[in-house]
């Protein structure tokens, strides 16, 4: 398979006295009194006032404004990450989505962004119906991200699938989750996994599925990968999408199953997202992005929950060695929950035999913890 480039997180800072200025003032606003900290799984924030100085130094306005101190974090590679600057990609996406917050600086192993007011959606309607209004929003985004140049972005990984070829870029994604996530974390999750009822060759389950209808050629565009509740801001005007880090080139289904999955639409909210999508793409003149959406949509489906069963499990665990403390019983029944629908939603796709109970998820998470990957790891 292809490999993504280099997972550097940034590309080299600018240079000058100018700049030297502006990086000493942008640290002191990085460790602002008043922070406020935003956690990820990728990156951690701080969000402070823009102090005069600092404003004038990027020629843009302080009034009332606030920026975004963005750090990448070391984690566990859960996902694919083809693009290892994300500023190099805002550059780009800001241009066509103006909603999109910029990067205001890249000093390489941090960034300096533009704050985007308003409330995340998680914390809007955190669980259940959305309502038409934001479906539609969400459809129209997917037609205007689809419209951003490809001559624009930043390169692909050498042998990167070629725009229309669907089932290469398939192909790409199931491998990338067998040989860069579940392979090298087998022996770490080994036993976890096992004990769920998750086998070694889970996968291969999906990719060799006789039953599986080889995908339609469909045009690529840009894809976000990520959007969910907590990756959209919200205000009476308009909704935008942040945190392009696992942004990709690729087909546009699969941005949409990854979308569908992870907002947890109710059936009617599933039928209607799909109509609203296929009527923003076919406005916005990208009718061949929804070629073969009948059949190949709950491919896509499937495989997002296919491969999510191998992160959802591994943070639910090391989400247990990263307390203050020694997991207490709530601790390990909010883990086993959440191993437990992991399992639960991948049993289909990777045709597992059995899916755990609480009590069997929680006693596996309990022998993790106490084991030589668990506890002891995260204290030595």
């Amino acid at each position: 398979m292809p490999s993504p480039p280099p997972r550097t997180p940034h590309e080299a800072p600018k240079t000058g006295l100018r700049e030297s200025w502006i990086r000493r003032l942008a640290e002191l606003h990085r460790e602002h009194p008043k922070r406020q900290v935003v956690a990820g799984h990728h990156n951690i924030n701080h969000v402070v006032p823009l102090g005069w100085s600092l404003a004038l130094l990027l020629c843009t306005m302080p009034f009332r404004a606030r920026v975004k101190c963005r750090m990448p974090r070391e984690t566990v590679e859960v996902v694919p990450r083809i693009w290892p600057s994300e500023p190099e990609l805002l550059a780009v996406v800001s241009r066509h989505l103006k909603e999109v917050p910029r990067c205001l600086r890249d000093f390489g192993d941090w960034s300096l962004h533009s704050y985007r007011a308003g409330q995340a959606l998680s914390d809007v309607v955190p669980w259940g119906p959305i309502g038409e209004p934001l479906m539609r929003s969400f459809a129209e985004f997917f037609a205007r991200a689809a419209a951003v140049p490809e001559d624009e972005l930043p390169p692909r990984p050498d042998g990167w699938p070629g725009s229309g070829r669907s089932e290469e870029f398939l192909q790409w994604l199931i491998d990338f989750t067998e040989h860069r996530v579940h392979a090298p974390n087998r022996e770490r999750f080994d036993a976890l996994f096992s004990a769920v009822g998750v086998r070694p060759d889970a996968l291969a389950a999906f990719r060799d599925n006789p039953a599986r209808p080889r995908l339609t050629p469909r045009p690529f565009c840009l894809l976000h990968t990520d959007v969910h509740r907590a990756n959209v801001v919200v205000d009476r005007r308009q909704l935008a999408v942040i945190d392009w880090e696992l942004a990709m080139y690729g087909d546009p289904l699969h941005d949409l199953a990854i979308h569908m999955v992870r907002m947890e639409y109710e059936k009617d909210e599933q039928t209607r997202v799909r109509e609203l999508w296929t009527e923003a793409m076919e406005r916005a003149g990208h009718a061949a992005m929804t070629a073969g959406m009948t059949s190949d949509l709950p491919v896509y489906l499937d495989f997002e929950y296919a491969q999510s069963v191998f992160p959802d499990i591994m943070r639910a665990a090391l989400a247990l060695t990263g307390l203050p403390g020694p997991p207490d019983s709530a601790d390990y029944a909010g883990a086993a929950a959440r191993v437990c629908r992991a399992v639960r939603r991948a049993a289909e796709p990777l045709k597992l035999d059995s899916v755990p109970d609480e009590g069997v998820a929680e006693k596996a998470l309990r022998e993790w913890y106490e084991g030589p990957f668990g506890r002891e790891t995260c204290s030595s």
